[in-house]
């Protein structure tokens, strides 16, 4: 297996740089998109109260043991970072083969930094995702998006530009690349006025079960409209910065399968749904590191009086 890995990379790391994708048709096998699939139906079930969801209906973000049982079974959003406390999603991720593959396409070790769980299509407008997880140095995050079941044309299929990744990067007036809200319009011109020069044309993927599409960071993509909401499109995407960039970041490390996954706490949350949450000393320093060296050092009798004093006004998670 890792000799026919070896003999195919270098087409693989040529589609990747000229289209800006790589499709992997058949990659995971049945049983692992059951495993994952599984697994994220009993994280349905718990309702826990730090898995953060964005919810694409009204488009608050909120977390799953504030949402009603029917709600988490009919509203179309998406569960982020489930890879933190699923470790079927993380095995999925961290997938040996595929850590290889994202290695040479990056050029770097990949570390796990996003996961996102979708039932139904996104409707997404069309973006690059460096606009939103900028890495610190140009061209190092990588994308992977699983197909968990066959995808029909009506659900909103993935769409992307092939190409569109060697577009000149548009700088924001802060010096950055990272999406300033208020120069967005500015932005999406600029990037329509780019693919209308070099030609480029979408294309839509119409996974089957197990199918994988690697994308580089500044490839643009977004979901296409759904035409017939009854349908399901069950789906993970995951991001990756490179190991320099994580360690550059600070960021805590795992190691796994050859690469690591980053260990960190889930997305922020609005002040109100924060103030609706219960606290967990436990959880709370585990999260937090530097909490939990602050307590061990004395600085704080414990993580609650850390919480009270510093953490809620942070905007961190109590449970």
């Amino acid at each position: 297996m890792l000799t026919d890995l070896q003999n195919r990379m270098a087409d693989y790391i040529s589609q990747f740089l000229c289209d800006g994708v790589l499709v992997l048709p058949g990659f995971f096998d049945d049983g692992r998109l059951r495993q994952v699939l599984a697994a994220t139906d009993c994280v349905k079930h718990i309702r826990p109260m730090d898995v953060v969801i964005d919810n694409l209906e009204n488009g608050e973000r909120t977390v799953l043991g504030l949402m009603t049982a029917k709600a988490v079974w009919h509203d179309r959003m998406k569960i982020n970072d489930l890879y933190l406390s699923v470790p079927e999603v993380r095995e999925m991720a961290l997938d040996r083969t595929l850590v290889r593959i994202l290695f040479g396409l990056l050029g770097q070790v990949p570390s796990l930094c996003n996961s996102l769980y979708l039932e139904k299509g996104s409707s997404q407008d069309r973006h690059v995702d460096s606009l939103y997880m900028t890495p610190r140095s140009q061209g190092h995050l990588v994308a992977a998006w699983v197909a968990l079941e066959d995808v029909h044309e009506a659900a909103g299929p993935l769409e992307f530009f092939p190409g569109s990744h060697l577009i000149k990067q548009k700088m924001f007036n802060n010096g950055t690349y990272h999406a300033n809200d208020e120069e967005m319009l500015d932005w999406s011109r600029y990037m329509t006025k780019e693919v209308k020069k070099a030609k480029i044309k979408p294309q839509r993927f119409i996974a089957r079960a197990g199918d994988v599409l690697v994308w580089h960071a500044h490839l643009l993509h977004g979901g296409a409209p759904i035409e017939d909401y009854t349908k399901t499109r069950k789906s993970c995407v995951f991001h990756y910065f490179s190991e320099a960039d994580a360690r550059a970041a600070g960021e805590w490390l795992v190691p796994m399968a050859g690469a690591y996954w980053i260990d960190r706490a889930p997305q922020s949350l609005p002040a109100s749904v924060i103030r609706k949450l219960p606290f967990s000393e436990h959880n709370y320093v585990r999260r937090y590191k530097d909490v939990a060296a602050a307590v061990v050092a004395g600085h704080f009798a414990s993580g609650f009086a850390h919480y009270e004093r510093f953490g809620q006004a942070e905007g961190r998670l109590p449970v």
